[in-house]
């Protein structure tokens, strides 16, 4: 293919204070928008009439279900996720009553974007954007948790350890995504300490316990651009990016999106797509609640993610993840192609008893391996209730006494059992 004229050179800041700022090239060819393509007002609307929910929280009866497919499965991968989920839940305590603390001084009345911006770098955030909090796209459930009072979202970035991700699927993978969600706690607990001596506010979204998406502020914050894989794609590290947000009062700048070309390169690339295991991935963007986007099968992901060790293959075989922006980038200047692409290094994963699958081939699933509850639980009981009396005795009768104390024995149950963490922190109901 022919070489590429260049668009634009981008420089970036390193985030290492030893290093220097990185300048990459994007082809002209690729260039198409900053940030995502959005329609304000259908995402005002939706936001207005069907709210953003948890995943935690829609879909709660697949939590349970997960549990107990991979204790049959893959047992280690369960006592994994058992001790990450102990060994965090004291963290999302202090997450969620983060916002309850007070400023130790008065505010100089100073802009400290830039001092913001360097303690994360300095703490070891990979990348430290700003941007309005979006309101928009908070969880219903958790709407009167968010403190109106914070205007401004610092968006964090972490980089998940490079060597166990390039593993995926594996629990050597799942280790290092804990990994980085006990350090963002961590870390996110000094830097709140550094914005509260400012003499400003700050409540935190994330690792676990969320407000809501995330992606849409780190693009306006110029963090970014949505990937086919449904993850922001990094400039730094791809969809290696581990996020977070603190909602703050501080006085700061806000940042602005950019196209990294990463919109365009996305439709040549394509490799996330055509590696899905489960088929989980739509090809052609949608117009999804006023964002332009590739949708998530959710039910032919999730049984894939629950057998192997959380998946992980639309990160794995992304080239911004495996080979960095300016090889990526560089490369499809030189040759109009996508680095890696047909590549056993890019492409190649193994999958348990599956075995290990090239490039242009796809494991097969039997249809009932995609059977899964869907919804949340009290609807699954529900359901069930119903289905029971239709195939009852009395053929669709009346309910007994004791079909109405079961179902109440289980709702009670749902209820006692408490909040309830997907996976290693991927979502959380309380």
């Amino acid at each position: 293919m022919a070489k590429r004229i260049v668009g634009k050179q981008i420089t970036r800041p390193s985030g290492n204070p030893d290093e220097g700022p990185i300048t990459f090239p994007v082809a002209k060819d690729l260039l198409k928008v900053d940030g995502i393509p959005i329609r304000d007002d259908e995402v005002s609307f939706y936001s207005r009439e069907y709210p953003l929910e948890s995943i935690a929280v829609e879909q709660s009866a697949s939590t349970k279900w997960a549990s107990e497919v991979r204790i049959d499965f893959s047992p280690e991968t369960e006592a994994l996720y058992e001790k990450f989920r102990k060994d965090i839940s004291s963290d999302v305590d202090w997450i969620r009553s983060s916002g309850e603390l007070t400023p130790d001084t008065a505010p100089s009345g100073d802009d400290v974007t830039e001092a913001i911006r360097q303690k994360a770098y300095e703490l070891g955030y990979g990348e430290a954007g700003f941007a309005k909090f979006d309101r928009r796209y908070l969880y219903q459930s958790r709407r009167a948790e968010a403190r109106p009072d914070l205007p401004n979202a610092i968006c964090l970035a972490l980089e998940q350890d490079f060597a166990a991700t390039q593993e995926i699927p594996s629990i050597e993978a799942e280790k290092a995504q804990g990994d980085a969600y006990l350090k963002q706690v961590e870390l996110s607990k000094q830097l709140v300490e550094f914005i509260l001596s400012l003499g400003y506010s700050a409540q935190v979204s994330g690792p676990v316990w969320h407000f809501g998406p995330m992606i849409p502020m780190f693009v306006e914050a110029g963090l970014g651009q949505l990937g086919v894989n449904g993850q922001l794609l990094s400039p730094k590290f791809g969809s290696r990016a581990r996020l977070q947000i603190i909602l703050t009062n501080a006085k700061v700048t806000h940042d602005k999106p950019v196209d990294y070309g990463i919109y365009k390169y996305c439709e040549s690339c394509q490799i996330c797509f055509m590696r899905c295991p489960g088929r989980a991935l739509e090809g052609q963007r949608v117009w999804y609640r006023g964002v332009e986007k590739h949708k998530l099968i959710f039910k032919r992901c999730r049984p894939v993610m629950t057998r192997y060790d959380g998946c992980g293959v639309c990160m794995k075989v992304c080239p911004i993840q495996k080979y960095g922006m300016k090889p990526v980038m560089e490369h499809y200047i030189e040759t109009g192609e996508i680095l890696g692409k047909g590549s056993d290094n890019l492409e190649g994963y193994t999958l348990g008893d599956k075995g290990y699958f090239p490039p242009g081939k796809l494991p097969h699933f039997d249809r009932d391996f995609f059977d899964m509850p869907l919804g949340r639980v009290e609807d699954r009981l529900i359901e069930e209730f119903k289905e029971k009396l239709r195939n009852g005795k009395n053929g669709g009768g009346a309910a007994s006494e004791e079909d109405w104390a079961e179902l109440r024995q289980a709702m009670e149950a749902s209820v006692e059992e408490g909040p309830k963490m997907m996976d290693m922190g991927m979502d959380f109901d309380a």
